[in-house]
């Protein structure tokens, strides 16, 4: 098929900006809506279609007249598809200005015709890196060079050409030219001009940290040279410190917009990380319910991170930041019945985390039985029976997140001016790495209710101690300014627990988030029952705590990492 020129008036006074679309280029990855979006194009407006590769094939077989690229430059596709659009004629005619006579005198003068339209999305880098065999080289193969060339092009020139690279903006593109004879608005081409930055600055985001992480990884599978272990590293020498890079970039997605932030006079939104992970909080579904508000999202957030922390079948139920209610067992209705028993009280209202599938009789006891209310459920999935009695809460709100993973990646953290950045916090130490440094021993039911204690203690908000009994937490000292308050507050507590559950206020264990740095809460807390203590360790008087666990039969264990919760 032959492409005719474009003509236009070569007197700057005369010339319209709103010329009719005339000419369009197609190379789209996600086909969604493009049949039906160059069919209105090509038959209710005569526009001329050149498209590449795999989509003129699909505008081919839907009855569609197709210019191939290879015909329209004159030049073969080559290098395994590396080299197709890389032309003079493409980004001449997207890039000339069509009030310029000496832009005009060049493109005939090169036989440049010119593109009034480009509908370009990119290839889909993110999911071809979320693929587990995916190799360095195939992911290389799949980074995007032509697109995002012929979207800048465009967009560069969006005085004269309209440049589409989401499906969502077919109608309205269409819509609009149905309005002007043909045309677009300048202020329309603007607006898709600046989307068209957006998502090249997101896409070579997402490379860049693609390539960071390889790079990481390359240099801690190097072997290191062995270190006295009493020698500090120095930062600088650390290779850890080389996945964060000296200007990071940040390209994350408008999931939805928010009523209001923390308080109503706060504006604010929700966004999605790209590369959020697939049962991550960002890719739940929400199966019913009023919109989540910011403090859902959250507490939502930290009650499915101290969740997930848990192997066995578990359940938190988490308000302000805090897991008020905390327990495993053999099936989740049991560990929510444990978990509620913790502080009924501070339930009321909360957000219930679940780490298997729901089951009828869950939502039974918490909706008949103990009749509490819920701000929102989350949970890899929930059995038909369960769905349904959920329904009668209309406006609670219920996320599946269809399984769960471990969140990876960085935590991110605004301060006056600047960010904070770090790697996410999991507790991954093994028994084998803790030392007890007292002279008795936990016994084995002690040091599983130790473990428990060790992973619930991290998600509650520092100084924290959390006291345990028979995988429950009873009772929890969140945010103290000094750990005897914690440690106090947490032994109250668990004791009002234990007068609920009816069960003995001996033999408790308890968790610290860092170290003692007097033997203070020690005394308190044997005072309260505790038998075991487990904390990181590294205080320089834990000497002092040692002699008092030796002095009230208390075993204690170091774990040599720190958990805290800002």
């Amino acid at each position: 098929m032959a492409v005719a020129p474009h003509t236009a008036s070569s007197a700057n006074t005369t010339f319209r900006k709103e010329l009719p679309i005339k000419r369009a280029l197609v190379s789209v990855t996600d086909k969604t809506g493009v049949v039906d979006f160059v069919r209105a194009l090509h038959d209710e407006f005569g526009v001329e279609i050149i498209s590449t590769g795999g989509t003129a094939q699909v505008l081919s077989q839907a009855g569609i007249s197709v210019t191939p690229i290879e015909a329209y430059t004159g030049f073969p596709e080559m290098m395994d598809g590396r080299v197709k659009t890389l032309h003079p004629r493409v980004h001449g005619g997207l890039l000339c200005r069509r009030d310029n006579e000496q832009h005009l005198l060049d493109a005939r003068k090169h036989d440049i015709v010119m593109i009034d339209l480009v509908c370009v999305n990119l290839y889909e880098f993110e999911k071809t890196i979320a693929q587990p065999d995916v190799t360095f080289d195939g992911a290389i193969e799949h980074i995007d060079i032509g697109g995002p060339s012929m979207l800048r092009s465009a967009a560069k020139n969006n005085d004269f050409v309209t440049v589409v690279t989401d499906p969502a903006d077919y109608e309205a593109v269409l819509a609009e030219m149905h309005a002007h004879a043909g045309a677009t608005t300048l202020a329309t081409r603007r607006r898709l001009a600046r989307k068209v930055y957006a998502t090249t600055a997101a896409y070579d985001h997402t490379i860049a940290e693609w390539l960071g992480e390889q790079i990481a990884a390359e240099q801690q599978a190097q072997p290191q040279p062995n270190q006295p272990a009493t020698q500090l590293v120095d930062q600088h020498d650390n290779p850890a410190h080389d996945s964060l890079p000296e200007i990071l970039q940040l390209s994350v997605y408008k999931q939805q917009s928010l009523r209001y932030g923390e308080n109503p006079h706060q504006t604010a939104a929700f966004y999605r990380n790209p590369q959020a992970t697939p049962h991550s909080l960002a890719r739940a579904q929400q199966l019913q319910g009023k919109p989540l508000s910011y403090n859902n999202l959250l507490d939502t957030d930290a009650a499915w991170t101290a969740v997930r922390e848990l192997d066995e079948p578990a359940v938190i139920i988490l308000k302000h930041q805090n897991p008020c209610g905390s327990a495993t067992a053999s099936d989740v209705t049991e560990a929510y019945d444990r978990a509620f028993a913790c502080d009924p009280t501070s339930a009321f209202g909360g957000i219930i985390a679940v780490n298997r599938e729901v089951p009828l009789s869950l939502v039974q006891h918490f909706a008949n039985d103990n009749k509490q209310f819920v701000e929102v459920m989350i949970a890899p999935s929930y059995t038909d029976e369960a769905l349904a009695r959920l329904s009668k809460r209309k406006n609670m709100r219920v996320l599946a997140t269809g399984g769960i993973d471990k969140t990876t990646g960085k935590e991110i953290r605004t301060v006056d001016g600047g960010l904070l950045v770090q790697d996410i916090d999991h507790v991954d130490e093994k028994v084998a790495s803790f030392s007890i440094p007292t002279k008795r021993q936990p016994t084995n039911k002690e040091m599983e209710d130790l473990l428990f204690a060790w992973k619930v203690c991290k998600t509650v908000k520092s100084n924290a101690i959390l006291v345990a009994k028979d995988k429950a937490g009873l009772g929890m000292g969140p945010g103290q300014p000094n750990r005897v308050d914690a440690a106090l507050l947490a032994c109250e507590r668990a004791h009002h627990a234990c007068e609920r559950m009816n069960i003995a206020k001996e033999g408790l264990v308890a968790a610290s988030d860092a170290f003692f740095p007097f033997k203070d809460a020690v005394e308190l807390l044997a005072q309260y029952g505790v038998s075991a203590i487990i904390q990181p360790g590294g205080s320089v008087r834990d000497e002092e705590s040692i002699q008092a666990c030796d002095e009230h039969g208390i075993a204690m264990v170091f774990t040599g990492v720190r958990h805290f919760r800002h």
